[in-house]
């Protein structure tokens, strides 16, 4: 019998998450208390937002459902190194899909994680190579979620930065937000030193110390960092303007279309198009536009139409096609 009420609760919500109706007499017994107990512990339960349901009948069942809010959840041991590993997995390779709000709750996670999953969760990760569609840099998870935790918690981060040239800096900055474009990651900060806002490619930085030092939010000139970023990327590079077509409604492209890409636009007739520009060379982004899944149709600039119709026929011959 659990007389600790916490303790107990703690116990009654574990079961509970489990995706099953639980007979009010079976968790009675599981936890070695009267019903009436029971009824008491699953109303502290509501009363905290966990949203408990309640079915009728002769010994009437709990089980946990959907609600507005998401609340505290337990995790047993394996349950929390699988998703400690995949988070990993994802951010230190800027997979479409995972942004910063994968890299924050990464960085929550492992604040807490006990030495014994620490150390399961980076033996495990050391052991297992992802498949990645891109080809960015991998990054030290523990870099990313140092510096998600700093943008979080609206406090300066201090790092060591490695400039294209391979020239070292080290930077104070004030980071505003990180930014995936499937490929990379970025932060994008407002520089001290340099008294303006700043791009860094995260897979350049090394020693990130979050200082404790609080800061005010400044207002970005763009008001959006992936604006902001793209922005600064077509700046540092050359760039190249593109317009590629997709058969269907906007709408329906755009659930398998990257956001980097751009938005999709009606074009009539079923048709919709995608406008944007990019500094990544031709064949990647052909290649990219090839794992969208669908037909799509290269209508501008003609060095893309090329590129496309040369791996296409590339693809067509190493499957043994004429």
């Amino acid at each position: 019998m659990t007389t600790d009420t916490p303790a107990r609760l703690l116990q009654l919500l574990s079961l509970l998450q489990t995706p099953r109706e639980w007979p009010g007499g079976e968790l009675a017994d599981r936890l070695g208390v009267s019903r009436r107990t029971v009824r008491r512990d699953i109303d502290r339960l509501r009363e905290l937002g966990y949203p408990v349901e309640a079915s009728k009948g002769a010994d009437g069942g709990y089980r946990l459902v959907a609600g507005k809010a998401m609340p505290p959840l337990l995790l047993d041991d394996e349950e929390t190194v699988a998703i400690a590993v995949g988070l990993r997995a994802g951010a230190g390779h800027a997979l479409e899909g995972v942004d910063e709000a994968s890299v924050r709750a990464l960085a929550k996670l492992e604040q807490v994680l006990p030495a014994r999953l620490r150390h399961r969760v980076t033996t495990l990760q050391a052991a297992t190579t992802p498949l990645t569609s891109g080809d960015g840099a991998s990054i030290a998870p523990e870099t990313l979620t140092v510096m998600a935790s700093a943008v979080a918690g609206r406090e300066r981060l201090r790092f060591a930065y490695r400039a294209a040239d391979g020239s070292g800096t080290r930077r104070l900055t004030e980071p505003y937000r990180l930014v995936s474009t499937g490929r990379r990651w970025y932060l994008v900060a407002y520089d001290i030193d340099r008294d303006d806002w700043r791009t860094f490619r995260v897979d350049r930085v090394s020693e990130p110390f979050a200082t404790g030092v609080r800061f005010a939010p400044r207002e970005l000139p763009t008001g959006n960092a992936a604006e902001f970023l793209r922005r600064s990327i077509q700046r540092r590079q050359e760039t190249y303007e593109f317009v590629i077509a997709f058969p269907g409604a906007a709408a329906d492209v755009a659930a398998r279309v990257p956001g980097w890409l751009g938005t999709p636009v009606d074009d009539g007739d079923g048709w919709c198009v995608v406008r944007g520009a990019t500094g990544d060379p031709m064949e990647w982004l052909a290649v990219r536009l090839v794992m969208t899944g669908g037909e799509f149709v290269v209508r501008e600039p003609r060095e893309l139409v090329e590129c496309a119709r040369d791996l296409g026929g590339r693809l067509l011959r190493a499957s043994g096609g004429a």
